[in-house]
């Protein structure tokens, strides 16, 4: 490339270009329109959306934490209230359905096969309190919901447990004797 440049050939353009200005008397319809948009229908539901937040974050609701309180047991109730039987009975769907004791069980068997896992061929001596504790556990459940069936209820489960209570009365009779 040549040294000696051609500068009248090769104007640089202005580094600003000058913004035209209108010369009108109307306004700009746009930002009419925008000013009443944001007045008319922005400003107010942006105000009542705020309010409602205000609101809900003094009162929050945490669904997946709710506690029911403990209602008395069906042994508990008086004859004839029925309230009481009705809160009971659901006591003990919200303790079967809710499947505590199935995985406490659970837990229990998992710590038994950890144990097992761990200590390989000694697992018979080293696992025994596991494995205690397992019979242990499986057997309350099996005594609390074990041959209830799908329809089970309270009544039903407080019925076998009498039962259970008075074979085992029974049971130490017959060996003090």
């Amino acid at each position: 490339m040549p040294e000696d440049r051609d500068w009248e050939a090769y104007k640089v353009p202005p580094t600003r270009t000058p913004e035209s200005e209108r010369i009108t008397s109307v306004p700009n319809p746009i930002t009419f329109i925008q000013t009443v948009f944001n007045y008319v229908i922005d400003a107010p539901v942006t105000f009542v959306r705020e309010w409602i937040e205000r609101q809900q974050a003094k009162n929050k609701f945490y669904y997946y934490h709710q506690k029911f309180r403990r209602v008395p047991d069906l042994s508990e109730c008086l004859e004839g209230d029925y309230l009481c039987f009705y809160e009971a009975e659901a006591q003990w769907r919200r303790d079967r359905y809710g499947w505590f004791d199935q995985e406490i069980v659970e837990i229990v068997r998992e710590r038994l096969g950890a144990c097992k896992q761990r200590e390989g061929p000694n697992q018979f001596q080293n696992c025994a309190k596991e494995m205690e504790q397992l019979a242990q556990v499986t057997k309350a459940y099996q005594d609390r919901y074990g041959d209830l069936g799908v329809h089970g209820n309270a009544r039903t489960c407080l019925m076998k447990q009498k039962h259970r209570m008075m074979e085992e009365r029974k049971a130490q009779a017959k060996a003090s004797q």
